[in-house]
């Protein structure tokens, strides 16, 4: 019986970190670069540094797309690949240096209210 119960709970643990990192483990998500840069990805979708939703070429663990008009830069094929779970590579365009963005938490208006006692 005690057998049993320890090979249950070694599954469930080892399926739940697999569940973790199968999460984390993809370009989706919220990154930052110094001093105020965001964008947010998801899927094939991007919201750009400048604030312009347009589409890219995602895979997991890359996403490249052309910078919309409009936006500074336009034109330019942005490229990125997951460093880490925390990191990417950005690169603009092929001769351009590469920097490393962040993963951001959430933005100022998606957190919760603090609630003000009456």
């Amino acid at each position: 019986m005690r057998l049993r119960f320890l090979g249950a709970a070694l599954g469930f643990s080892a399926l739940l970190l697999a569940a973790h990192s199968a999460r984390a483990d993809a370009i989706d998500g919220a990154w930052c670069h110094a001093p105020a840069q965001r964008m947010m990805i998801n899927g094939p979708s991007i919201v750009t540094p400048a604030g312009t939703k347009t589409q890219g070429d995602y895979t997991r663990h890359a996403f490249s797309y052309v910078v919309p008009a409009g936006d500074p830069g336009a034109g330019t094929t942005i490229q990125m690949r997951l460093l880490s779970e925390e990191a990417v590579q950005v690169r603009a365009g092929e001769s351009a240096p590469v920097e490393t963005w962040l993963r951001c938490g959430p933005a100022v208006s998606a957190r919760p209210t603090p609630r003000v006692p009456a």
